[in-house]
């Protein structure tokens, strides 16, 4: 673990000196979001993945044992925590807006986990526990691998409704960090043990938020990647997609999911937690606190509001991002509000 040290930002409490954090893993233009300030527009970079061959190599790139040996992309955070988060023109453009509100509904795939089985104990708050209860959740949540910088990561992520069928959600520092995009990224929803269900999908195309691209502001780390079709199919054809919403209240009752892959879990399982979401009074970021014990690999996992644990669907507000090292039992994730909304907007349209 590396030290966080971070300078104050416009109208946010600083971080105090002694705190910690670890992370827990052609542009295409939109239109503003009404109440956006006048920052950088999101903009989709393409992968250069687009033959059946290139999407054949990344694929075959991710042998079981690179799968294996991939860092959680935790340590991305904690690299760049280290040459401090310093204020740019796109940070400084405000705080997060929570902008209009607005809710995706979710789809079913020809998965069609409809239905989920029993949890070992009904749900009253978990804090990192495998998830039980089967339905859609185990179908449109996966994990990601990519490359940055010469290494081998894995993150968390979910199919989410999109008009291509075909984004996935995850977190920023999953897809963007040193400067670049990643690459050799790929899906495999259903994850569970080593194996691949649903197959393997290659990203055609990766967008995160203006304010992480340019000074990976932990309070804007979303991100979505477009996913290639397999066999003709995209991929909330295949397994669903959920639901996501933005401008939502906060302080929700909350699910999280991911595959936690540092010490105690092994990331070959599906986790989750549950609780109340709560204001980030340790270190004065703009996230929400959920009790959680997750690990690094569980980055880019969603959080869930409205979550109903009989089918396994729910609808995204949030998702796994970082946590302090001085308070390892709380997960924070970033809040939707208008800029998420735009990125996803050019996501969902690319």
């Amino acid at each position: 673990m590396t030290q966080r040290t971070s300078s104050p930002r416009r109208s946010r409490a600083a971080v105090g000196a002694g705190l910690a954090a670890l992370l827990l893993g052609a542009p295409v233009s939109a239109a503003a979001v009404t109440g956006a300030p006048a920052a950088p527009v999101a903009g989709a970079a393409a992968t250069g993945v687009d033959t059946a061959d290139q999407r054949r190599a990344v694929a075959d790139y991710w042998t079981p044992e690179r799968m294996e040996g991939a860092t959680p992309g935790s340590s991305l955070v904690e690299r760049a925590d280290a040459r401090r988060h310093l204020e740019s023109a796109a940070g400084a453009a405000g705080d997060v807006l929570a902008g209009t509100p607005e809710v995706v509904d979710g789809l079913t795939g020809a998965a069609g986990r409809a239905a989920g089985g029993l949890l070992a104990a009904p749900t009253a708050d978990a804090t990192g526990v495998p998830w039980a209860g089967g339905g859609q959740v185990v179908d449109t949540t996966g994990k990601v691998f990519f490359t940055l910088g010469g290494a081998d990561y894995v993150c968390s992520a979910s199919s989410v409704a999109a008009d291509n069928l075909s984004a996935v959600l995850t977190a920023g520092h999953c897809v963007h960090g040193e400067g670049e995009y990643a690459t050799n990224f790929v899906f495999v929803p259903g994850y569970d043990e080593g194996a691949a269900p649903h197959g393997v999908w290659t990203a055609r195309a990766l967008v995160t938020t203006p304010q992480y691209e340019a000074s990976e502001d932990l309070d804007f780390d979303v991100a979505f990647a477009v996913l290639s079709p397999v066999a003709g199919r995209p991929l909330a054809d295949v397994v669903g997609a959920q639901g996501i919403a933005f401008g939502q209240p906060r302080g929700e009752r909350t699910h999280a999911f991911g595959y936690p892959a540092a010490a105690p879990y092994d990331g070959e399982s599906l986790q989750f937690c549950s609780g109340t979401a709560r204001p980030d009074t340790l270190g004065g970021s703009a996230d929400q606190g959920l009790t959680c014990a997750m690990t690094g690999g569980s980055s880019g996992g969603p959080w869930y509001s409205g979550f109903d644990e009989a089918t396994g669907t729910g609808t995204a507000t949030s998702l796994n991002s970082f946590g302090y090292v001085v308070d390892p039992t709380t997960m924070y994730g970033p809040y939707f509000g208008a800029q998420a909304r735009e990125t996803y907007e050019v996501a969902s349209a690319s």
